[in-house]
């Protein structure tokens, strides 16, 4: 009978330590198992010790502090998992119009540079020629790689037609001053579209990745809030996450406009000032062909530059 009674009470011990009130409750059977034969009297006195041993272990077991709750994982990655067809589409959107915003940049900052240098030793070698006749060697040795070499290429070419072989078209007509200036001109004009290729592009998306993330972020603003609306308590936390994630749409498409509008402004600068020497250099070119001597320059020289013989001027 002692042993039943103390195994009892070790059970309400461990009940009262664990948190587990029924592991209290369950140890009145287990004493009435293991003495079946004992004194009645002590059966009943160790049963009620049970009990009143359960009785205190509940309110203990109550007041062990509960884990905190997990706070849902909030973020990029979550959001889109979570958008809809709609979000997810213009998240595509976004990501595409970066990745031809970088791949314009790259490849227009690489063209220009490359086109630059090509020009600067075109130039040199131009005017260190001794005639017009040398320049068009040199362009048909090396080519037309750059708008210098490619404007006096068709400069050189159309000032030696007309004078050869005279007005035998309607788009010849005039006199060969006049024939030369609208070569050079639809040259400068065709250069001018090459340097603008890709400007476009910039330009659209500088002006409508802004709007495009703004859209992103109502519709992900509408559904949250339907969400919130749908369940059963409003509390911050409820309204602040989804509202925090819709506005990441906003900010990627910042991201992807700024970047956009900065080269888009840079390049048309750059173009801007290319394209004032290369029309300089039309004029320097045109008083070669007609003349056969520069206009004045800065220190007030003029540089003589030998035409090809058999060549007239302006008629």
């Amino acid at each position: 009978m002692f042993n039943a009674i103390q195994n009892a009470i070790y059970m309400v011990a461990q009940a009262s330590t664990t948190g587990a009130p029924a592991a209290a409750g369950a140890a009145a059977p287990a004493a009435a198992q293991t003495a079946p034969a004992a004194n009645p009297g002590a059966v009943q006195q160790a049963a009620d010790a049970l009990s009143n041993a359960a009785t205190t272990a509940a309110p203990a077991a109550a007041a062990v502090p509960s884990a905190p709750p997990v706070a849902p994982d909030m973020g990029f990655m979550h959001f889109i998992a979570q958008s809809d067809f709609v979000g997810k589409t213009l998240f595509i959107i976004l990501i595409i119009m970066s990745l031809v915003t970088w791949y314009l940049i790259v490849v227009k900052a690489f063209s220009n540079m490359s086109m630059r240098k090509r020009a600067a030793g075109f130039l040199n070698k131009f005017w260190g020629s001794s005639s017009l006749e040398q320049v068009q060697n040199e362009i048909a040795t090396h080519g037309a790689r750059d708008p210098f070499s490619h404007l006096a290429s068709h400069a050189i070419h159309a000032q030696t037609h007309h004078a050869k072989y005279g007005a035998t078209k309607l788009e010849e007509a005039g006199s060969n001053g006049e024939f030369v200036t609208r070569t050079m001109r639809k040259v400068i004009d065709e250069e001018t579209a090459k340097l603008e290729n890709g400007l476009t592009v910039l330009a659209s998306v500088g002006s409508t990745a802004p709007f495009v993330g703004l859209f992103g972020t109502v519709w992900g603003v509408y559904h949250a809030l339907v969400g919130i609306g749908l369940s059963d308590g409003v509390t911050i936390n409820r309204i602040a996450g989804p509202v925090g994630e819709a506005l990441i749409m906003t900010g990627l498409g910042l991201a992807v406009a700024i970047p956009a509008v900065l080269a888009y402004n840079a390049f048309v600068r750059n173009n801007r000032v290319f394209l004032s020497r290369l029309d300089a250099f039309a004029h320097d070119l045109f008083a070669f062909l007609t003349t056969g001597q520069q206009v004045a320059v800065s220190d007030g020289k003029v540089r003589a530059l030998r035409r090809q013989p058999g060549t007239r001027g302006s008629e």
